[in-house]
């Protein structure tokens, strides 16, 4: 009998300064744009970062991509969910301008 796959499917992303956070794909898929980089369903015309499930980002430093990436499981944990069940997403006043810009160009 075959088992169930329950193994997470995971993509790493990678920031400017080198860190690499190792994301569940569901999570990283919040973004439009890592969305599109990592599925474009073509077979036989993958692109480097699909076949290897990591994106790099040259823009983005870590404190600001972690940040992005507390976003996006927050962002799937409380999607359907009434307003009243969901709490605030804290966002330091220092880093806002610069989290502001990366969301915006991935697309979350």
């Amino acid at each position: 009998a075959e088992e169930a796959k329950t193994e997470i499917e995971t993509v790493k992303l990678v920031s400017s300064d080198g860190h690499v956070f190792i994301v569940d794909k569901r999570a990283a898929n919040v973004s439009g744009t890592i969305k599109s980089i990592l599925g474009s369903g073509n077979q036989h015309a993958k692109f480097a970062e699909e076949e290897e499930g990591k994106v790099e980002f040259e823009e983005i430093p870590s404190h600001i991509l972690e940040k992005v990436i507390q976003y996006f499981y927050f962002k799937l944990k409380y999607t359907n969910r009434t307003s009243e069940d969901i709490p605030e997403f804290t966002i330091e006043p220092e880093i806002a301008l610069e989290l502001l810009m990366a969301a915006n160009f991935l697309d979350a």
